[in-house]
Order: C-alpha cells, then structure tokens, then sequence
C-alpha cells in the first residue's frame, strides 16, 4: 500500500490515505505518485496530495496529522516540541539544545527515563520504580 497525506493550510497535513499500489502504476508498471495524486483528487475532490513512506525513502519522515509539509525541504515535519529545540536538516526531526544522557542498564530495567525541562535547558530523570 501506498500513502498519501492530504495537505491543508499552512502546508499541514490533515488527513493520511493508503491507496493500493496496483492504482500507481503506469502503463510500464512503473508507480508514479502522479498517478496516485490523480486518483485521490477525483476520489474525494480534493486536489493537495503529498506521497508519504512509512521507511523514509522519500520526504524525510512518515507523515502524519498535524505536521507540517515543507516544500523548500520537500519534507514532512513534525510539531516542534518545545521552544528551545532545533530542526536537524538531515533528517527533519527536533532536536534539544542538549543530548540527552543515556540510562544506564540498571535504570533501565527500574523503567526510570529522561523528560526534557525546558525552564532549566535540562534532562530530569524521572524514577519509576
């Protein structure tokens, strides 16, 4: 299957549809996403389609309902999650202004994780034993 986000104002996505790959085909059995923008647009007469893929070959992450799409990157983009953090170019994901450290085994296995305090600019441990 194959899927397409719908895109709204502002560029956001506002609807994933899966279209089975058969209907992507030209007449060489080649998909083109073309094909597919055109069956979606008289589907639902709605003509701002985007292909999307759930492996990242193409446009950088999966799409998904309230990210944005952006062209100049030609890109979909999660909600920035804080104020502080940083689109990385490669892969159009946020990053914090800070890595965040790594749990040690024992950590791991009391299910203890880090959360991003975004008043202090730090990774708080979170105990949960």
């Amino acid at each position: 299957m194959a899927s397409f986000a719908k895109i709204g104002l502002n560029n956001k996505v506002i609807e994933v549809l899966s279209v089975n790959n058969e209907v992507l085909k030209d007449a060489n059995g080649i998909e083109q996403e073309s094909i597919g923008i055109d069956f979606l647009t008289k589907l639902t007469d709605y003509p701002l389609w985007k292909q999307t893929s759930y492996n990242a070959n193409f446009r950088k992450n999966f799409a998904g309902i309230g990210m944005t799409y952006d062209e100049d990157r030609d890109a979909f983009i999660p909600k920035k999650p804080f104020n502080s953090w940083v689109l990385n170019e490669d892969t159009c994901l946020w990053e914090a202004p800070v890595a965040m450290p790594t749990l040690t085994q024992e950590q791991i296995d009391n299910k203890n994780y880090y959360k991003w305090n975004e008043q202090n600019q730090t990774w708080d441990l979170i105990n949960n034993i």
